[in-house]
């Protein structure tokens, strides 16, 4: 279980230069539930709003009623200090300091690759997420992805016929987003797990998002992008890879059709262009596997 003060910071929706002065100040989180206004106003950044955030925080009930409903939903919450806390994650510039996990938190210790793309993907594309997410499977990796509509939807039901897969939220574990995935999510958490960085019932916003796919990516030992227009979620989360220095890989495609500006811009920037699984295997190092067949003999 998460510290009660890591609970507390990660309600307050502080700044991540703010959390980090905050974290760098004190030996034990939970000391900002103790000290005086005094010691708050010696630590670097935080400014007056922020003081009083953290102090109205400390006696409202907010973080009780997180913390009930932590126990109550049967919601794992761990915090940047605790041991289970993704090894990967945790050197990413800005990791989140607090995870809520529905499902087994251990599938968070194997090996994970994310599956991205378009949320309007074409039958090509769908065709090609399902393929490559069912042959990655087989081989025991687990196949991570945003819960969003198409590709990543895609992903992740392949995924957990065979396996096992990591659904990343851009809102809180109680306000799943898409709504007609919710069944899928329950289905997610008893073969992998559902996690989110925001409190319970956070709606999903637009700049949710894109903070969303730094955790993708930053869990995750590599990136494949199947289909992405030239300015979409899906090259953000390719260019965070790339950021993190993990591996990103690009699916190529017809050249009139929009969905595949954005992976072609990958490649043109260094993504390894991937037409079988064996590509992905070999650039990770890992054994090799069937060969999967070229999209022409599969349509």
């Amino acid at each position: 279980m998460a510290k009660k003060g890591a609970v507390l910071l990660n309600l307050l929706n502080l700044t991540s230069q703010k959390i980090k002065s905050v974290l760098s100040a004190f030996e034990d989180i939970d000391q900002i539930l103790k000290v005086d206004v005094r010691r708050l106003k010696e630590v670097p950044y935080l400014q007056d709003k922020d003081i009083e955030k953290i102090l109205s925080g400390r006696v409202s009930t907010i973080l009780d009623r997180e913390l009930e409903l932590i126990d109550k939903e049967n919601i794992d919450c761990i915090d940047i200090f605790d041991q289970d806390y993704p090894s990967l994650l945790k050197e990413i510039e800005n990791p989140p300091i607090v995870l809520y996990l529905k499902g087994d938190r251990k599938v968070l210790e194997k090996f994970l690759f994310a599956i991205v793309g378009s949320r309007k993907p074409t039958n090509y594309g769908i065709s090609v997420a399902g393929d490559f997410s069912d042959r990655l499977s087989r081989e025991k990796i687990v196949i991570v992805s945003g819960l969003a509509r198409g590709i990543d939807t895609v992903a992740h039901k392949e995924a957990i016929k065979r396996g096992e897969t990591v659904a990343v939220l851009g809102s809180g574990l109680l306000n799943v987003y898409p709504r007609e995935n919710k069944d899928l999510v329950t289905e997610i958490a008893s073969r992998g797990v559902v996690m989110s960085e925001y409190p319970l019932f956070t709606l999903p916003s637009r700049e949710n998002f894109p903070r969303r796919n730094r955790i993708v990516s930053g869990i995750s030992r590599g990136v494949l992008v199947v289909e992405a227009a030239s300015r979409s979620g899906a090259l953000i989360t390719a260019h965070l890879a790339c950021e993190q220095n993990r591996d990103v890989f690009a699916i190529p495609g017809n050249i009139s059709s929009p969905l595949s500006k954005g992976t072609h811009i990958l490649i043109k920037e260094g993504a390894k262009l991937v037409d079988c699984v064996d590509d992905i295997l070999e650039e990770l190092g890992l054994a090799a596997c069937e060969k999967l067949e070229t999209v022409g003999e599969k349509l």
